[in-house]
């Protein structure tokens, strides 16, 4: 392999994401990545060269980061995600400036890694975009304004709905994320992972749990609010094994090429909140068997990435409805990709690749501008494509219809 740029990774340079993306790069045959810590990027230390690629990942739960971005350095606290977010798109436009005026080139848009950090601006875009998603009346940047308690029962009244989620517009990973049943006469509940400690702070714990009433709920409500909340209808979902069911699909390039089965006791199906993988063969089989396709429900996740054609790479949660007949998109996630030992679907051009070496195949096919066209058509003519990975299969465009598939299943641990 001839020398020339380098991909730099801005993320948590100790944390698994890089470490993965490494070992893909490796595979890949390509020199490993420099990698800038998010610390030095919102110190202003981060520095980048002419012809660098420059791709942007998680911050992390980095305690440092944490205090940076939320103003705390304990990832468990819920509160602070409107800061969060105003510090991380404003260092992130600095940093979108520093490698342009270095001559650096972004692999992702950052205006809509923007977007994807709030969640009603997300669900606006999917919405125009003609993606199903679930109602709600916060959506787009003239949506509701939650202010509180009073303003969510206004809201869910007006709107006919009764049972709801209630996500913080800038939280990831169910933080913060309330799902709210009502049965008129003032009888309320919500099944959260938030936890409230002696002094009123809230807190995020592995274990989901139930609140009742109203002063229970809406007092939750009212100390989330101040950051901005999300509103939107509980659809019924899909159940597996006799728990609730959706998926999170990983779309690369413009194809789905990885999916994963979660399934929960709870309405909250994260993994890391005792939900568990389910079985990617059966929910197919009952998809099918429900008079659907397969193809259309993951034509569903590529239309949801399609809205964000400036982003290389995301994980759409996609909630298949009760009986598996009907699709709608939850959530579209920039940083969606963590899911180790998981490998690509059949016939999406992944196979046998996990999510960050489809990720490296898909930059060797489609560099993302003229500073990282040299070394990575150098290591593609110079190197073998990863298993797999057609070298020359083009990119399903942001707005055609996916092609064909081949019918299987996707190898998971």
């Amino acid at each position: 392999m001839t020398p020339g740029p380098r991909l730099v990774v801005v993320g948590d340079p100790a944390g698994r994401r890089v470490a993965f993306l490494q070992d893909a790069l490796r595979a890949a045959g390509l020199p490993g990545a420099r990698a800038v810590s998010w610390a030095d990027v919102l110190r202003g230390r981060a520095r980048f060269a002419a012809g660098e690629t420059v791709r942007v990942d998680s911050p992390g739960e980095v305690p440092e980061v944490d205090l940076l971005l939320r103003g705390t350095a304990d990832p468990a606290r819920v509160e602070g995600g409107r800061v969060w977010y105003e510090r991380f798109t404003a260092a992130l436009a600095g940093l979108a400036a520093g490698a342009a005026r270095a001559g650096a080139v972004l692999v992702d848009d950052p205006a809509e890694t923007a977007v994807l950090f709030d969640k009603r601006l997300t669900h606006g875009r999917l919405a125009a975009a003609g993606v199903p998603v679930p109602a709600s009346p916060t959506s787009g940047p003239g949506g509701a304004p939650v202010r509180g308690w009073d303003d969510l029962v206004a809201l869910m009244a007006g709107a006919g709905l009764r049972r709801v989620f209630v996500k913080p517009a800038h939280g990831s990973s169910a933080s913060g994320v309330l799902a709210v049943e009502t049965a008129g006469a003032g009888r309320v509940q919500a099944a959260t992972s938030v936890e409230r400690d002696g002094a009123g702070r809230l807190f995020n714990s592995l274990r989901v749990r139930r609140y009742t009433g109203e002063r229970e709920v809406g007092s939750l409500v009212d100390a989330l609010a101040p950051d901005g909340l999300h509103v939107e209808r509980w659809l019924p979902k899909a159940v597996q094994g006799g728990r609730a069911a959706d998926l999170r699909v990983v779309v690369t390039g413009g194809r789905a090429t990885h999916a994963v089965v979660r399934t929960s006791r709870s309405p909250l199906t994260n993994l890391h909140l005792g939900g568990a993988r389910g079985d990617l063969a059966a929910a197919r089989t009952a998809i099918t068997a429900a008079g659907s396709r397969w193809e259309d429900a993951l034509a569903v996740c590529e239309r949801a990435a399609a809205a964000f054609p400036g982003t290389r790479c995301v994980g759409v949660d996609l909630l298949p409805g009760a009986g598996w007949r009907r699709f709608a998109v939850g959530e579209v996630n920039a940083f969606g990709d963590l899911l180790p030992g998981l490998t690509g679907l059949p016939g999406s051009g992944a196979e046998g690749l996990d999510t960050y070496g489809a990720q490296v195949a898909d930059l060797l096919r489609n560099p993302p501008g003229p500073a990282s066209a040299p070394v990575l058509a150098a290591a593609s003519a110079s190197s073998p494509a990863p298993t797999g990975t057609p070298g020359s299969a083009p990119r399903t465009p942001a707005a055609g219809a996916p092609a064909p598939r081949t019918t299987g299943t996707s190898t998971s641990p």
